[in-house]
């Protein structure tokens, strides 16, 4: 719920108290008459249109740390802005205070330890661009301009999770302002029960200005997509559920029913396996020789190179709805419903996805981090976008009803970067599972008035 006093943009904020806010800033201050703001309240779903009262742009700490008081002290609605890439929108609220962490970019390797520390304002095409020069990555979704922040504390899940965990396995510490403006450090060592709310509990503890994470030596990877025609898509589909139930950990292997370029209805295998190549040309041969597909794109390729793959299929400027959660079985009942509703898309631009999540993801105790639902062998995730608002209705309401068709077939979990914005307490109280109340504790203790509270929320005992 938004602060009483925080809920209409027509307010008027103490100009004194602006003034000496913005001249204590190493950063910039937006507010709605500067010729950039407009610009700079933009997200990466254009379904989202929310104006703050002001934009702090944070060069570093100092300033984050100065915009959380500030903030706090004027009871503004507080959103926290990293890549700015997430569906729901938290990234923006109305009327209150933006901070925009994306021009907080720094980011150090060690080649002998290997690890990184880096700011909030990273992409991960701009993170695994540095750590390749090394020949080193850490796992980081699928889309390169995704915001290293937003993805790390909801989980992470991507590529290299077979073999390496979520990107939240791989946090080994964090720096993160809190509600009453100070700096800590989160780690196994210090503050640790800090550290396991930050390893998937989202922003509701506060903003996180920097994060240190394992790498592991990642070379050339075999990568790429099998295309195959609609009219395929069961036998694509349980052919797909047969070869990841004995995928090796090196494989993450996803399937996707998807509009080529041209047109055409398909189904897609897309994968990446990042052990020896010649490893992997033996392990995907089947794939290979299945069907056979229409269009083998599998080749060897450098990891920034499959993980910029999609990013042509998420553009910036779209509308954009998904709904998702997780299934414990890719049964022949789910197989059809999901071909069923695939043939009446509503946008050529939507795809299907179901992601196979296994290895040492899979291998860490749920109750090791916030992240709990890590048993579920499959994702599924209806990512719907389409350029008109006007077909806003039409979009969402298919996808709903998508989503509802395949209840039957769900598990009891859904992964928190996957919510949109409408969705409720109660998915919120899904995506954690068992770990919720002991982060409705913590919770309690690091902002017991719910400031953080512009994200999928995790409401204080009492709020």
């Amino acid at each position: 719920m938004q602060h009483p006093h925080a809920t209409t943009t027509d307010m008027t904020l103490d100009e004194i108290a602006v003034q000496a806010f913005k001249a204590g800033l190493r950063g910039e201050l937006l507010s709605p008459t500067d010729a950039s703001f407009d610009a700079a309240r933009r997200v990466w779903n254009a379904m989202i249109d929310k104006t703050p009262a002001l934009i702090v742009r944070c060069a570093g700490v100092a300033d984050v740390i100065s915009a959380v008081n500030f903030a706090r002290d004027h009871d503004l609605l507080l959103a926290v802005r990293g890549g700015g890439h997430n569906v729901a929108g938290k990234a923006v609220c109305d009327g209150g205070l933006v901070i925009d962490l994306s021009q907080m970019k720094s980011i150090r390797i060690d080649p002998a330890r290997r690890t990184a520390r880096a700011e909030p304002g990273l992409t991960w095409g701009e993170f695994d661009r540095e750590t390749q020069v090394f020949g080193l990555a850490t796992t980081g979704g699928a889309v390169s301009t995704t915001g290293i922040a937003g993805l790390t504390l909801g989980g992470g899940v991507g590529w290299l999770m077979g073999q390496y965990g979520l990107t939240c396995d791989n946090l080994l510490s964090a720096d993160i302002v809190t509600a009453d403006g100070q700096l800590l450090t989160a780690s196994a060592t210090e503050h640790p029960d800090l550290f396991w709310a930050l390893r998937g509990g989202s922003g509701n503890f506060g903003v996180v200005t920097s994060f240190e994470y394992q790498l592991h030596p990642v070379g050339p990877v075999l990568a790429g997509m099998l295309l195959h025609p609609l009219a395929g898509a069961r036998e694509v589909l349980r052919f797909y559920r047969e070869f990841t139930a004995t995928a090796p950990d090196e494989l993450t292997a996803y399937a996707s029913l998807l509009t080529a370029p041209d047109g055409v209805p398909m189904v897609a295998i897309i994968l990446c396996y990042c052990g020896p190549l010649a490893e992997g040309e033996q392990i995907v041969e089947p794939l290979r020789r299945f069907g056979p597909p229409v269009a083998d794109l599998l080749r060897p390729m450098a990891y920034v190179e499959i993980q910029s793959m999609l990013d042509a299929a998420f553009p910036p400027g779209l509308q954009s709805y998904w709904k998702a959660n997780q299934m414990d079985d890719l049964s022949d009942a789910a197989i059809d419903a999901i071909v069923a509703h695939a043939a009446t898309v509503t946008s050529p631009m939507t795809a299907i996805l179901i992601e196979h999540h296994h290895g040492a993801m899979s291998r860490v105790d749920p109750n090791a981090t916030a992240f709990a639902h890590r048993r579920a062998p499959y994702d599924f995730i209806i990512f719907s976008v389409w350029p008109d608002p006007a077909e806003n209705d039409r979009n969402i309401r298919w996808t709903r009803e998508f989503w509802q068709a395949m209840r039957p077939f769900f598990a009891d979990g859904v992964y928190v970067n996957a919510l949109s914005d409408d969705e409720g307490a109660d998915r919120v109280r899904a995506a954690y599972g068992a770990n919720y109340e002991r982060l409705v504790a913590l919770k309690s203790q690091y902002d017991p008035a719910n400031f953080f509270r512009v994200n999928q929320n995790i409401a204080p005992s009492g709020g």
